[in-house]
């Protein structure tokens, strides 16, 4: 932990840390600043030197401290999903789903912590909000069993359906290797892979329509996209998809309108609601199919299971949903915990 101000404030004493709020409108006079260790510091800028104006000195515990952590304190940045944000919060299960599954989370009334990160998928650490672009939306259940992770994104199909593909897919979203330049000004890449795989049209489809610019991410659907195996406590099982349904509906963002966003605007729009207790709400569904109607979905109309340019027709696998989460509580550490 870097050098840092801790705070004790008059009726607080003792308290390690204030929220954002307090921390914000603290005195100076109530604020004592420290280092890593909590060893207390005159202030910030005190240094030992030989002599008035003379060098800086190695024996200088502060100073090492303070500089052993600025040289270390760049994050490496995600190869996707780089531009992104979230909360805590809580899940619950309000219709059990132990009549197909046989983990703990999904037993009568059982609830458990989660935390949520969205993002964009293509753009750098410090790119817009507001791109063109799928939404990373992944979960962390804390359940009496372990952390299940789910990786989803805002959009219920995907680009590929090959695995294999993926690594050659990503460095179309990358910066053009001879000009540098993003697809936002060279698009040549992302195009040139589009025109030669076909399958990826159903994608295509919802990033170009209303669907691609969501307006902040409490206003988007959640989709897991892989093709889920449930297994009940007998040995049954059933082929699965997820789904994650936004309580506050879904919005979007015109291409036209997206410039006069700030580039945080959903960070800052999920935040703030969060503050002020407007907390977003997701409920959780699933699609179920058995062996047999997965056998007939290809004979009759050529959808494979596991294959994710394609949903499952609703009408004929309809949604069960199975509980809901809330997200009521902000990150005190953004590199921490997000």
């Amino acid at each position: 932990m870097a050098p840092s101000a801790s705070h004790h404030v008059a009726g607080k004493a003792g308290e390690v840390k204030l929220d954002y709020m307090e921390d914000r409108d603290a005195k100076a006079q109530d604020t004592v600043y420290t280092t890593a260790s909590g060893a207390p510091v005159p202030h910030p800028y005190e240094a030992q030197r030989a002599g008035e104006n003379g060098p800086l000195l190695l024996q200088d515990h502060h100073l090492i401290d303070l500089i052993s952590h600025f040289d270390r304190e760049r994050i490496p940045e995600r190869v996707v999903h780089a531009k992104g944000g979230g909360a805590h919060g809580v899940y619950k299960t309000t219709a059990p789903l132990d009549d197909l599954c046989m983990a703990d989370l999904f037993g009568a009334d059982k609830e458990v912590p989660i935390t949520v990160r969205f993002s964009t998928v293509g753009g750098e650490s410090g790119s817009h909000d507001c791109a063109r672009d799928p939404r990373g939306f992944s979960v962390k259940f804390r359940t009496a069993e372990g952390n299940w992770d789910v990786v989803a994104n805002n959009t219920p199909v995907f680009f590929l359906r090959d695995a294999a593909k993926f690594p050659h897919f990503i460095h179309t979203q990358k910066r053009n290797p001879a000009t540098h330049l993003t697809h936002a000004d060279d698009a040549t890449m992302f195009w040139d892979y589009l025109s030669q795989n076909p399958e990826s049209i159903h994608q295509v489809m919802i990033l170009m329509g209303d669907r691609g610019i969501p307006d902040g991410w409490r206003k988007m659907h959640g989709y897991y996209g892989h093709t889920l195996k449930l297994v009940n406590k007998s040995g049954e099982w059933v082929y699965a998809q997820m789904h994650m349904k936004s309580k506050q509906g879904t919005a979007f963002i015109t291409q036209e309108d997206s410039a006069n966003y700030s580039p945080d605007y959903a960070q800052k729009d999920m935040y703030n609601a969060i503050e002020k207790g407007d907390f977003p709400s997701w409920d959780v569904c699933f699609q179920t199919m058995t062996p047999k109607e997965a056998e007939e979905l290809w004979e009759k109309q050529k959808i494979n299971v596991f294959d994710m340019t394609h949903i499952w027709p609703h009408k004929q696998f309809p949604l069960r949903k199975v509980g809901e989460f809330t997200l009521n509580e902000n990150v005190e550490n953004y590199f921490a915990e997000i």
